[in-house]
């Protein structure tokens, strides 16, 4: 990550020490059943920002179902719902919260910066995507040609 991403959109890279997730994850396990929104909001705010895909799977799990059912919470959600579909290669999602923040908030600066994030990264697997394309049609022209020239 660039040094003009940061500090806005640090919460891409960096992770909560073990430790701490464990204190996050200890308070959602000692309330249950009856999780309040905040302990459920920093639980899955640490899963989000988690290296691991399993964590960040549930981290914005749990933050769809604070998103659903707590109208008033949905600003907050935002950002951290687009950074976790981020994370996990969810673009589309992650572009549509983003977006979604960004129309409410047109200068807020992480999610301007995020945005920047999901473009560059959109952008550099779509050229990924065209150069395995282009590779396997190379390839298919290659077997062709060899093909035709074997029926001479």
């Amino acid at each position: 990550m660039s040094s003009d991403n940061l500090p806005y959109a640090a919460d891409a890279e960096i992770s909560l020490k073990r430790e701490e997730l464990d204190v996050l994850r200890n308070q959602y396990v000692k309330e249950e059943p009856f999780v309040s929104i905040q302990t459920k909001f920093n639980y899955a705010w640490g899963l989000i920002k988690s290296p691991r895909r399993d964590e960040q799977h549930l981290g914005v799990r749990l933050l769809t179902e604070i998103f659903r059912d707590a109208p008033e919470r949905r600003r907050e959600c935002l950002y951290y719902l687009a950074l976790g579909n981020y994370k996990l290669g969810n673009y589309v999602e992650a572009r549509r919260y983003n977006d979604l923040l960004m129309d409410r908030e047109p200068n807020n600066m992480q999610a301007r910066s995020l945005n920047k994030l999901i473009d560059d990264r959109v952008a550099k697997e779509g050229l990924v995507g065209l150069a395995i394309i282009g590779g396997a049609v190379a390839a298919g022209g290659i077997l062709l040609g060899a093909l035709l020239k074997r029926r001479r």
